[in-house]
């Protein structure tokens, strides 16, 4: 089919590399370039960066104010730009959900999930509309989250799961409306998502150490040091470097690489 898609995170990077290996990509419109890292350079979106790998002509509006590309399906995946209600109406607009909606609407249904312990988790695609991740849904499917699963592998899981949910949508979508219960909601990231009270129970600090990696990173104070923690697990007897009742098995400290323990702990010494 021929589509248009819109998406800027990495999640909406992967669904397009792998909707283009079976489809007509119109056009990709995704937000501005940004500064980001800690050098602050303006930077492409990654999903720009997956366009122009792909060869496919890229759009970035700082809003919409009109129908991006002609094609009557518009893939929306990790894009993070309001769609307004009229344009909604000019054609089909179908959103790619990391969560089994209604549970964990918003911009942050993967770690949320993570964070809250969640044993099960999916993908979702539904229509778009004016109320947030609250569209008619067109096809689900969950898969389990492991102990030792973390955000990137929930995202590695659930790209090629999209895609497959997209081929059998894409031809003839019918849609059911989400449930009236259940209904939970991803709010946004904040800084202070990312720290680390060492005073909480360990699985609470363990879900969300593994909800922010590897692309956030949780935060805390380890023996005087700022360090972001990137791997941790249950304390054992040989356990290294235990804090909170858990080992940590990767850290970076501030303005230093990131290392696993035992290093951390001869540089310390």
């Amino acid at each position: 089919m021929r589509l248009v898609v819109a998406a800027t995170a990495p999640f909406g990077a992967a669904v397009l590399e792998r909707l283009a290996e079976r489809h007509e990509i119109e056009l990709v419109v995704t937000r501005p370039d940004r500064p980001r890292g800690r050098g602050r350079r303006v930077a492409a979106p990654p999903a720009k960066e997956a366009a122009l790998r792909l060869g496919i002509e890229v759009v970035q509006p700082e809003r919409l104010e009109a129908a991006p590309g002609e094609a009557g399906t518009v893939v929306v995946c990790a894009y993070g730009v309001l769609v307004p209600e009229p344009l909604l109406a000019e054609r089909l607009w179908l959103n790619v959900h990391p969560s089994l909606l209604p549970r964990w609407r918003g911009p942050a249904p993967v770690e949320r999930s993570l964070m809250a312990g969640d044993r099960e988790t999916g993908v979702t695609i539904h229509r778009t509309t004016a109320e947030l991740d609250a569209g008619p849904i067109a096809a689900q499917q969950a898969f389990p989250v492991g102990p030792d699963d973390d955000a990137g592998a929930v995202y590695e899981r659930a790209a090629p799961l999209a895609v497959e949910l997209l081929d059998q949508v894409l031809p003839d979508p019918t849609f059911a409306p989400q449930r009236g219960e259940g209904v939970t909601y991803a709010e946004k990231l904040t800084p202070a998502d990312r720290e680390l009270d060492w005073s909480r129970p360990p699985v609470e600090l363990l879900n969300r150490i593994r909800a922010l990696s590897p692309h956030i990173g949780a935060r805390g104070e380890v023996l005087g040091r700022r360090v972001t923690v990137w791997r941790a697990r249950p304390a054992g007897p040989e356990a290294e470097l235990v804090v909170g009742g858990i080992e940590l098995l990767e850290v970076q400290p501030e303005g230093r690489r990131a290392m696993a323990a035992a290093e951390f702990l001869r540089g310390l010494r």
